[in-house]
C-alpha cells in the first residue's frame, strides 16, 4: 500500500485529496497546511509520497524550501499547481520533484501519477511538455541517428539526470564514484551533442531515451 502525506494550505483541499487517495489502495498518513509544519513533523512522517497542492506565489516558496532540504531524496514529491512556467517546472524537477501536474487533474490521472512517481518515474502533464521542450512539437525536424548509441549505464545515468539528481546522489544509487559519474555525463553530452545536462535531458526525451 502506498503511504501518502498531504501538504495543502486549504483544509477543504486537504479533505478532497484525502477522499481521492483513500478511495484507492492508498493510505493517507497525515496532512499539514505549510512546509514549516512538514519540517516540524518530518521525523515522524512515514510516507512514500508527499502530495503538495501549491498555487501562485506559494509554489515558489515550497520549491525553494524543498531545494534546500533533503526531503525529496527521502520521499517522492508530487506537485499540483496552477503555476506552470517552464522555469518553475525545471526548478521543481531539479529540486527532486517527481511529478508536476495541474491542480484540476482528474482523480484517475492523479492516482496514475502517484503510482508512476512511486515507481521512480518523472511525470509531467502533456499540456506542459511543449512549453518546456518546444522542439517536441509536430513541426520539429526528424532527429538524425546518433553516431554512437548510449550504453545501458549511460541511459541509466541520463534518466537520473532527468530526475534532478546531482552527481553525488547518482554515484550513491549506482554504487560508483563521482568521478565515474562525471565521466558518464561527459560521454552522454558528447554522444547527444548537448552543451549542458538540461539540453541532454531534453534531447533524451525527444529520442525516447528518457521516460517521463
Amino acid at each position: 500500500m502506498i503511504r501518502v502525506f498531504i501538504l495543502a494550505a486549504s483544509s477543504l483541499t486537504r479533505t478532497g485529496l484525502r477522499s481521492v487517495i483513500t478511495s484507492r489502495n492508498m493510505e493517507v498518513v497525515g496532512s499539514v497546511a505549510n512546509f514549516e509544519a512538514l519540517v516540524d513533523r518530518w521525523s515522524e512522517v512515514e510516507a512514500d509520497i508527499v502530495l503538495v497542492e501549491a498555487s501562485g506565489e506559494q509554489s515558489d516558496t515550497v520549491i525553494d524550501s524543498l531545494a534546500s532540504s533533503q526531503f525529496a531524496f527521502e520521499a517522492a514529491f508530487v506537485f499540483l499547481s496552477d503555476h506552470f512556467e517552464p522555469r518553475w517546472i525545471s526548478e521543481a524537477l531539479r529540486a527532486g520533484v517527481r511529478a508536476v501536474l495541474p491542480s484540476d487533474i482528474p482523480p484517475e490521472q492523479l492516482i496514475s501519477a502517484i503510482e508512476a512517481a512511486m515507481a521512480g518515474l518523472v511525470v509531467i502533464h502533456p499540456a506542459e511538455v511543449d512549453a518546456i521542450f518546444p522542439a517536441m512539437g509536430p513541426s520539429s525536424r526528424p532527429l538524425a541517428d546518433l553516431a554512437e548509441e548510449l550504453t545501458p549505464r549511460e541511459s541509466e545515468v541520463l534518466q537520473m539526470l532527468a530526475s534532478g539528481l546531482a552527481n553525488k546522489e547518482i554515484a550513491a544509487r549506482l554504487s560508483i564514484s563521482e568521478h565515474t559519474v562525471k565521466f558518464h555525463v561527459a560521454s552522454i553530452l558528447g554522444k547527444l551533442g548537448a552543451g549542458s545536462r538540461t539540453e541532454a535531458v531534453s534531447i533524451g526525451i525527444r529520442r525516447g531515451i528518457v521516460l517521463l
